[in-house]
């Protein structure tokens, strides 16, 4: 099976107070973290920035994995992630979507959304929606989708919104 990924890191990190995609976190930007999750699983992976896209770029080891922008950027997530769907074609049988901001996101997470048969799966913490996401060729796509799509039980998958989240993960 063919696997693509997109990580999406447009948002301007307005809660963080800048480039959250940036701040060091065990070594390496924050940003880093993600794509080297997603690399492992994925056979090709695109980055999806936005807001401080030259800055991202410039501090940013994608590990081989190219680098798109989104210009609608502040219409939210799931214009990144159709501007990462677009930047893959549909060369891939299914595709994994994941946040930037997310830095312990596991191969094992990856993996159990993965063996999920749906056409769009995704993880859980607690029934509310959670990352990763899958979405195999040929589902049909929309936010209410993505929303409500069957889910995998996972737990937390903690996330970088702001300068405190990012020191109570360094602890």
């Amino acid at each position: 099976m063919s696997l693509g990924g997109v990580v999406l890191a447009a948002g301007e990190g307005a809660r963080f107070g800048g480039a959250k995609q940036l701040a060091p976190l065990r070594g390496r930007p924050l940003l880093e973290h993600a794509i080297v999750a997603v690399s492992a699983a994925c056979d090709e992976v695109v980055v999806v920035l936005g807001a401080h896209a030259d800055e991202v770029r410039a501090g940013v080891d994608l590990h081989g994995a190219r680098a798109v922008v989104n210009a609608d950027w502040a219409a939210g997530p799931f214009a990144s992630v159709q501007c990462g769907l677009r930047a893959l074609g549909d060369a891939h049988d299914a595709v994994i979507v994941a946040l930037g901001d997310q830095p312990s996101l596991s191969r094992a997470r990856i993996d159990a959304v993965l063996a999920h048969g749906a056409p769009i799966a995704r993880a859980s913490d607690g029934g509310a929606p959670s990352h990763p996401i899958v979405i195999r060729r040929g589902a049909a796509l929309d936010h209410d989708a993505m929303r409500h799509a069957p889910a995998v039980e996972l737990g937390p998958l903690p996330d970088v919104d702001t300068r405190e989240e990012l020191a109570a993960l360094r602890r």
